[in-house]
């Protein structure tokens, strides 16, 4: 395999930035630290009200978010089944107080071994008596990862997980997970479940802090149409991310300044917001191969991982990257859609945090986020114009990148937004590497459940996570919407 190109960047002015490359092994991702331990959260009895939180030996949670890791125990033998069927009785947490948390997920410690099978769970809104029903956790997995036999793939930290979900702020949980019985896809027993199997509940931790400054207002909420649901509502609704760069005002750290530094050329050092370009603009500013046609899309704005609070001290320090951008790959997160555009940082920030401390990768897996009013938001770090080696379509990572749509769209419909800013997104970042978004690409695979290592595979520029690994993502009604993304990142580009 090729050595990555792998940078680590420290800088003291954006002026004067320099990156040099070298190629070092990636470093392990951090150990899998977590902040609280499974003797100071207490069961609870079903129908009970929330019972005070126990503080007495909880480390006080981190200002940045902070992450909870419960060893699951054996659960009782469902009632609604026959004892000696062969059903196995599954392993979870009764219901408990916990300390607050938004994000939920299960890991194990082998990251080749699959869970086949289903998790549930059902949390208590914090400061409330009022508990969630069940609802089902994906998972599937293991096709969002690093590519087999890479330094991020090997380095030993990396762990079994299922989708991360989105509950909400909540301080009560309740899990279980069950096996998979016999019969489905030819198995004659029970198949397993992964050993040393944890539930981790993640908090985002508060929104980052901004200077006031020249900003365009949010817009303002709209009531609901006579029979629209609040939900529904939610998707009318679209803050909208300043129109200039906002500085913050406190000293950066090394992680943070070398985050942003990689994005001088585009905005300020430490800003919130890349702001957006006219067509023209985008042309001028583009570098594009020599002598090609500048078949760009206008340059999208973009909320920085400063913007969106990324706490830069976790993920690994140097940045990996590839040698160009020949696809796309459109994901959902399947983090669910309880979650309202305000919301999406905090999002962004769990899954972050799910994906490095959790299941032990470098960085946030993907390279983009679009969250459901349309707004784009930088994903893995390394530099939005540059070709960053992503962790999101197992076996073909490299080459690529990654575009996560937040929210479960198998059964919901995106919403209009989230397809255009796709298309945005794509038109400007193909166009920099001079990619049609309506033409075809061949591609090596990495190895995945659907082509061999070494496989050459024809794929459209712009595909569908399930294109290239045997996976329901991005969804069903999503990946049905490609087509219009392809047709409209063409025209934007001026095909």
């Amino acid at each position: 395999m090729r050595a990555l190109l792998v940078t680590s960047v420290g800088v003291t002015c954006a002026a004067a930035l320099i990156l040099p490359l070298a190629t070092p092994a990636l470093a392990a991702p951090p150990p899998h630290t977590v902040s609280a331990g499974p003797p100071s959260l207490s069961p609870e009895s079903p129908g009970a009200g929330p019972p005070a939180v126990r503080t007495a030996g909880l480390p006080a949670a981190d200002s940045a978010g902070s992450t909870q890791s419960l060893p699951l125990e054996p659960l009782a033998a469902p009632s609604d089944r026959v004892a000696g069927a062969g059903a196995a009785a599954g392993q979870g947490l009764e219901r408990r107080t916990a300390r607050p948390f938004s994000l939920v997920g299960v890991v194990w410690d082998d990251a080749k071994a699959e869970l086949h099978g289903t998790v549930q769970v059902r949390t208590r809104a914090a400061g409330s008596a009022d508990w969630s029903d069940w609802q089902d956790v994906e998972t599937h997995n293991a096709e969002h990862a690093a590519d087999l036999g890479s330094d991020e793939r090997s380095s030993g930290g990396v762990r079994g997980a299922t989708a991360p979900l989105w509950v909400g702020d909540s301080d009560g949980v309740e899990v279980r997970v069950r096996p998979e019985p016999a019969g489905p896809r030819g198995r004659s027993a029970t198949a397993p479940l992964p050993e040393g199997m944890r539930l981790e509940l993640v908090d985002p931790g508060p929104d980052p802090a901004t200077e006031p400054g020249p900003e365009t207002a949010p817009e303002p909420a709209r009531a609901a149409p006579a029979g629209r649901s609040a939900a529904a509502a939610a998707f009318a609704v679209n803050p909208a991310p300043p129109t200039t760069p906002v500085v913050l005002p406190e000293v950066l750290t090394a992680e943070s300044e070398a985050a942003s530094a990689v994005n001088a050329e585009l905005a300020p050092l430490g800003a919130t917001f890349i702001p957006a370009l006219t067509k023209a603009q985008t042309e001028e500013a583009a570098t594009i191969a020599a002598g090609a046609k500048p078949y760009i899309g206008p340059r999208p704005g973009i909320i920085t991982r400063k913007g969106w609070g990324a706490d830069e001290r976790l993920r690994e320090r140097q940045f990996a990257y590839t040698k160009t951008v020949k696809a796309a790959f459109v994901h959902h997160s399947a983090t669910g859609n309880n979650y309202t555009c305000k919301q999406a940082p905090s999002v962004l920030r769990s899954i972050y945090r799910y994906h490095v401390q959790s299941s032990g990768w470098r960085d946030f897996g993907y390279n983009f986020a679009v969250d459901k009013c349309g707004n784009i938001y930088e994903g893995r770090a390394g530099g939005v114009t540059k070709a960053v080696l992503g962790a999101h379509t197992l076996g073909f990572n490299t080459n690529t990148m990654g575009i996560a749509v937040l929210g479960s769209y198998s059964s919901t419909n995106p919403p209009a937004a989230a397809v255009t800013a796709v298309s945005k997104l794509t038109a400007w970042k193909l166009g920099l590497f001079g990619r049609n978004p309506k033409g075809k690409v061949t591609l090596t695979s990495g190895g995945s459940n659907k082509y061999k290592a070494g496989a050459k595979v024809r794929m459209n520029v712009i595909s569908g996570h399930r294109d290239g690994f045997a996976t329901e993502c991005p969804g069903a009604r999503l990946y049905k919407k490609l087509g219009t993304a392809r047709t409209t990142s063409a025209k934007l580009q001026g095909r």
